[in-house]
């Protein structure tokens, strides 16, 4: 059994609550385009740090402590240092990591979804929702979500040896890491299904059921992606890799007690089912 990976909440819980303004000690994440401001100690502000004039939106609360993120039109100006939400997950807690994936994807939806798609009046807030309404014809937005699913592929060891672990050199992203398949879901298509259908085309193999692990919040794809990650066993055991040379440029088994080392980092998803097979293998 694979070891249970982080859970990715640790004491975050997302909410849009007004019922108070803004306190001093709230955290507060402001952003800009697709980077986050932490403080000089490379922890996350608290709301008493920051300007005054910010136009703080709600987005949950980490341990009871309301968090804010807000989109400043001076960005350069505020006390700090600006990064991107893979140097924040690299470096903070999970919980935290959480949070600023948050806070990236509310105000990036909020700027992208200023006007109603159907008449294209000004929305507005609805309360205590992380949505907006048309006050017109009443259209109702809310936060997109993509979800992808990642498959972690193994296949028994080969004259008793160890199991052995499939893995992917991506053409796009940190293209010299060995990662997993992985794909986004269709409108239609169950998670399971995507699986399959993302190693056929990836790979060009052929799957039992895929058995599901655990899920992620990702602001790497984008803001708004979750992670769902499966293990699956190859159904013939002496098939080969074929890439597909667009998503794919390389697939080799490894054995699991013999992985490279350029894999994805710790904080991610990715890792958790890489070394959770590796851990069932030492078993």
């Amino acid at each position: 059994m694979i070891p249970a990976a982080p859970t990715g909440l640790g004491g975050f819980v997302p909410g849009a609550d007004r019922s108070r303004p803004p306190a001093p000690g709230d955290l507060a994440v402001p952003v800009a385009g697709r980077r986050l401001l932490t403080g000089p100690d490379g922890r996350l502000h608290r709301i008493g740090e920051l300007p005054a004039d910010l136009d703080w939106v709600p987005i949950g609360t980490l341990d009871g402590t309301p968090a804010w993120a807000a989109e400043p039109t001076d960005a350069e100006a505020l006390p700090g240092r600006w990064r991107s939400w893979r140097g924040i997950a690299a470096e903070l807690p999970e919980p935290l990591a959480t949070l600023a994936g948050r806070a990236l994807a509310v105000v990036t939806w909020r700027r992208t979804h200023r006007w109603c798609g159907a008449c294209r009046t000004e929305l507005t807030d609805v309360p205590d929702e992380t949505a907006r309404r048309c006050p017109d014809c009443g259209l109702t937005v809310f936060v997109p979500l993509s979800v992808a699913v990642l498959v972690a592929i193994t296949r028994p060891g080969r004259a008793g040896g160890p199991d052995e672990l499939l893995l992917v050199r991506h053409a796009y992203g940190p293209t010299e890491l060995w990662a997993l398949v992985a794909g986004f879901v269709e409108a239609g298509e169950s998670l399971e299904a995507t699986a399959h259908r993302e190693v056929g085309e990836e790979v060009g193999l052929t799957i039992g059921r895929p058995t599901y692990v655990d899920s992620q919040p990702w602001a790497i794809s984008g803001p708004g992606t979750l992670l769902a990650g499966f293990t699956a066993t190859v159904s013939d055991p002496d098939a080969e890799p074929v890439v597909d040379a667009r998503e794919v440029t390389e697939a080799r088994w490894f054995p699991v007690d013999a992985l490279p080392a350029e894999l994805p980092p710790a904080y991610s998803i990715s890792r958790w089912l890489i070394d959770g097979v590796a851990a069932r293998a030492r078993r």
